[in-house]
């Protein structure tokens, strides 16, 4: 077992090998602060058949005992994955998945496992640097290091991995991975934060990535681990390029131009079967049936690698898009809102081939989404879900929750949550389904359009408009161009996939993922510019189609309105065992929630009228009376020594018989339960029990002395009743 250990951003980072899971090919157990994981990597010794692509798994196994729980639910043990633990493992997947080499393709799974964990050390974020850590010490080929921080901005300076009371004051909160020549990823959300902000704000998270590196360097020095060979397969000498003798530049450039994405697929697919057809015939005594279904894959390969090399070219030396757009220019954006009757909100955002329908419901206090995992408990009012079924892209598949779509609604969900009302603003619990209906690339910022348009639509109270846009990149001989509005095409066959979203006033959520070394302080300037000019014209037509929030919101939502009591009243609300919110509850039809911590009491209904009677009686409940003061009250009750009335809801005294004046029985006898009397308080004892006289007339004193200190048995059972 070794040991290594340093000091690190104010706390203490410790590496342990050798001890824990040692059959797995690679393992550490990290520490930091208080917290600590267990990172493994294992890999199949050999490649499935038929298998062109990196089959990569990583997950992050939250364990309740690492914050000292035990799971919910009937069967007290972890099940699936948390959405949580979900996004931590797509975190730690994206920065090292492009350093595996490309000819790689046996099982991979990287496994990093909780046992003690402090949200102030964002150990999650340090998983990225575990599976570095473990990859390195494994024999399974892995190209480089890399490492992952999270940084705040509080107080106009930058602060690496934040505690979770920083961040309550930091204007961002990003998660920034890279290796020692660049940053790879970029995760987060921000305030409004300028472009310029933000590149300072990744510049300096590189400077502390390299920190970790150079550690990680050092500890991996120590080692002489030898990697696994990876075979690159054999083809014949000719047979690829016999084939690319056949693909004409000026055909494929043609068919790459091609309006529309079906349509261009459609274009290249045949032409890449007329040229396997004229390959087969022009060469088919050279290259035998045998050898040419043996390697046919390769020539499929060559096509698809001939029209990235060809599209970049495009691009880099005529700045001609695949569409016939310009570098800079975004595709035609339609904006509709108010789709459906019986929905809250809805709105419908198509920007070219990609198409997002965004539904807001709003819930009652009863919806609100109960959270229960190793990161968070409490209470969540705001959720975005996005669907990306498979008629999107014209594909027949399985309708199943993929990580990428909780991903892309992550991202959604935090461009749009700092632009929410609070709780006493807008008592509703508020959910955003975002349905896409047509993907052609960054379905994710359409979803954020259509999410800010169906909110105002739903006539929730956010003060402005928010929207997205996907940049990407392309880098060739030193030089490069930056994409605004990138398609499916030219993500996959670029350099760069960079999505920011925002305000007129600044970006309020970042995405990037990068596959080459060479983003610099420069390309991030000038993306970040670019992306900026670029929201500010979608957001142009989105404020043209609606520009504030709708003032009424749709007759469909719940009814919903807020009081607010002393936290040392709530008792007197709710009564003994619930006995006074039941029969409010019932009473008014409706239904009331009380936060413990505030006293911010919602009340919600369908009849405003039940719903402003059952707040009048609640605030009642809460009300101090004072000696002196006069009431129009009802009577409710009548016993033989005087009578009970109801000075507000809720609150009764007891107007004895000899604070009823003259005539006294015979006044006793006349009156009737629902009455209306003028009454005056006399006194409150230190019991709450209230003693009235009829107004005007004048206190028994020598009577009510004499009662000090006796009570008729049936007057104490009567007082008690009315103090409960």
């Amino acid at each position: 077992m070794k040991v290594w250990e340093t000091e690190i951003f104010g706390r203490k980072l410790i590496i342990e090998h050798g001890k824990m899971a040692k059959q797995a090919h690679g393992s550490i157990l990290l520490k930091y602060g208080k917290s600590a994981i267990l990172v493994t990597a294992t890999a199949s010794k050999e490649a499935k058949e038929g298998i062109d692509f990196l089959p990569l798994t990583v997950e992050f196994q939250e364990k309740f005992y690492a914050v000292g729980k035990i799971p919910g639910g009937f069967l007290k043990r972890e099940g699936r994955p948390s959405s949580e633990a979900i996004l931590s493992s797509r975190l730690i997947d994206r920065p090292i998945r492009p350093l595996f080499p490309k000819d790689f393709h046996n099982d991979i799974q990287v496994i990093v496992t909780a046992f003690s964990m402090d949200n102030d050390d964002s150990i999650e974020t340090w998983g990225i640097t575990g599976a570095s850590f473990a990859l390195n010490l494994s024999p399974i080929p892995f190209e480089g290091m890399v490492a992952g921080v999270r940084l705040g901005y509080v107080d106009e300076k930058f602060v690496v991995f934040p505690t979770q009371e920083e961040l309550k004051n930091s204007r961002m909160d990003i998660v920034v991975a890279g290796t020692k020549e660049a940053i790879t990823m970029v995760e987060g959300e921000s305030l409004e934060v300028s472009e310029d902000e933000m590149v300072k704000a990744l510049l300096y998270a590189h400077e502390a990535i390299k920190q970790i590196i150079e550690f990680q360097e050092k500890v991996v020095s120590e080692f002489n681990i030898e990697k696994w060979e990876v075979i690159s397969p054999e083809i014949p000498e000719g047979f690829v390029e016999d084939f690319e003798k056949l693909i004409n530049d000026e055909e494929l450039e043609k068919r790459i131009l091609v309006k529309g994405k079906k349509d261009r697929d459609d274009a290249l697919d045949s032409y890449r079967k007329e040229l396997l057809e004229e390959f087969q015939t022009k060469y088919v005594e050279k290259w035998d049936n045998e050898n040419y279904e043996k390697y046919k894959k390769f020539l499929y390969e060559s096509f698809d690698e001939k029209i990235k090399k060809l599209m970049r070219k495009m691009i880099i030396e005529k700045n001609i898009r695949a569409d016939g757009r310009k570098i800079d220019e975004i595709r035609p954006i339609t904006c509709e809102i108010g789709l459906f009757e019986k929905t809250h909100g809805s709105a419908l955002f198509t920007r070219g081939e990609t198409q997002s329908l965004g539904v807001v419901t709003l819930g009652e206090p009863m919806d609100v989404q109960i959270i229960d995992t190793v990161f968070e408990e409490g209470e969540r009012r705001f959720m975005l879900h996005y669907n990306f079924p498979p008629f999107s892209t014209g594909e027949v598949k399985g309708l199943r929750l993929s990580r990428r779509e909780i991903g892309h609604g992550h991202l959604a969900e935090r461009a749009l949550k700092n632009m929410l009302p609070t709780e006493e603003e807008f008592p509703y619990i508020i959910r955003i389904v975002s349905e896409i209906l047509e993907s052609n690339g960054s379905s994710s910022m359409a979803t954020v359009c259509s999410g800010s348009l169906a909110l105002m639509d739903a006539g929730v109270p956010i003060p402005k408009h928010v929207a997205g846009v996907a940049m990407g990149l392309i880098f060739e001989d030193e030089k490069f161009v930056v994409l605004t509005d990138i398609l499916g095409m030219e993500d996959h066959l670029g350099d760069m996939d960079f999505k920011v979203t925002g305000t007129r006033d600044g970006i309020t959520a970042f995405q990037m993922d990068v596959k080459v070394a060479g983003v610099n302080e420069e390309v991030l300037k000038e993306a970040l510019e670019r992306a900026r000019v670029a929201r500010l014209h979608i957001l142009d037509i989105m404020y043209n189609t609606i520009s504030e929030p709708k003032k009424e919101l749709s007759p469909y939502a719940p009814l919903i309105k807020t009081t607010k009591i002393p936290i040392d009243k709530i008792s007197e609300v709710i009564g003994p065992g619930g006995r006074v919110i039941k029969g409010i509850h019932k009473d008014f039809d409706v239904e009331i929630s009380i936060d413990d911590e505030t006293g911010l009491t919602k009340v919600s209904g369908h009849n405003v009228q039940n719903i402003d009677n059952a707040i009048k009686y609640i605030e009642s409940l809460i009300k101090e009376v004072k000696e002196g003061e006069v009431f129009e009250g009802k009577v409710s009750r009548i016993e033989n020594y005087g009578l009970f009335v109801e000075i507000i809801p809720g609150k009764l005294g007891l107007l004895h018989m000899s604070n009823l004046g003259k005539d006294a029985k015979e006044l006793l006898k006349s009156i009737k339960i629902g009455d209306i009397m003028k009454v005056e308080i006399i006194s409150i004892d230190d019991n709450g029990r209230i003693q009235l006289k009829k107004f005007g007339e004048k206190t028994a004193e020598r009577k009510n002395h004499r009662r000090k200190n006796y009570q008729r048995p049936e007057e104490k059972n009567d007082h008690k009743k009315n103090a409960e």
